[in-house]
């Protein structure tokens, strides 16, 4: 069994074959799916709820994403309020930093972190965070993230770091913090060696493979519209990287997902 933590399967860029891409998910081996509604305006969030209520093997996470949350008004935090407690639900996210692009002023990115952990802690359910730094000095996503992640007691909800693409460092960082890393189909890049060098240093029961499709579609798929079921791909090169098998990897991450997302077992 296989288990994508993060994909966006609720989006327009599925509305004319989600049916046959999840058909296609489940012929791959993939039997359950966390979708996430952060992106844009609220209506992900809505949308991904839907979609969990429809589907047994589907589980929603509701936020804003830090590109967005510069455009954020009450009636949004009123959305992500509602829906945050509905039991198909399973996390807040995804929330968090992102330097990278620098959509949203980074104290606005800092402090609508804080308020999603705060969310959180009111629901009792983890947090699913983007951290992405910047490509250039001054960095520091990645210790901002850290620090918020403490101050809000996230730890004690359970932590996703989702789409690593940090350094080695980074990933040993995240893990003594007791955070969950999930690799993407970044990891299978050419240029992904310091990914690929994380895996390890990632503790097996905290290790998360997903997809972020339709983005970042695994080498052999690069280039297309990526999907559930290209999962496998991933997870081909993350148990290489962490010296397992496919079988042993596909386990490991599927029991780690439901554990943090506090799903029951199959």
């Amino acid at each position: 069994m296989l288990f994508d933590s993060h994909a966006h399967v609720d989006g327009p860029e599925f509305d004319a074959d989600r049916e046959d891409v999840l058909a296609r998910a489940r012929a791959a081996g993939v039997e359950r799916i966390v979708v996430i509604g952060a992106v844009g305006d609220t209506t992900s969030a809505e949308r991904s709820v839907a979609l969990a209520e429809k589907d047994p093997n589907i589980w929603a996470t509701v936020a804003t994403h830090p590109h967005d949350v510069e455009k954020m008004t009450p009636e949004w935090w009123a959305v992500h309020e509602r829906l945050a407690p509905h039991p198909r639900v399973v996390a807040i996210g995804e929330t968090g930093l992102d330097y990278y692009y620098d959509h949203s002023p980074h104290q606005v990115q800092r402090d609508a972190f804080a308020r999603f952990i705060e969310l959180a802690h009111r629901v009792n359910k983890p947090v699913v965070c983007h951290i992405r730094d910047a490509d250039k000095v001054p960095k520091g996503a990645h210790e901002d993230a850290r620090r918020i992640l403490k101050e809000g007691r996230a730890l004690d909800l359970g932590v996703v770091i989702h789409c690593f693409t940090g350094t080695p460092d980074d990933a040993r960082a995240y893990a003594e913090l007791g955070c969950y890393v999930s690799f993407s189909g970044i990891v299978t890049y050419k240029s992904a060696q310091p990914l690929r060098d994380s895996v390890p240093l990632v503790p097996r029961d905290r290790l998360l493979i997903e997809t972020d499709c339709p983005y970042l579609s695994p080498i052999p798929k690069r280039g297309k519209r990526n999907e559930p079921g290209f999962i496998v791909h991933t997870a081909e090169q993350v148990a290489l990287s962490a010296g397992m098998s496919f079988e042993q990897l596909a386990q490991q991450t599927a029991e780690n997902a439901a554990r943090v997302f506090k799903i029951s077992a199959a």
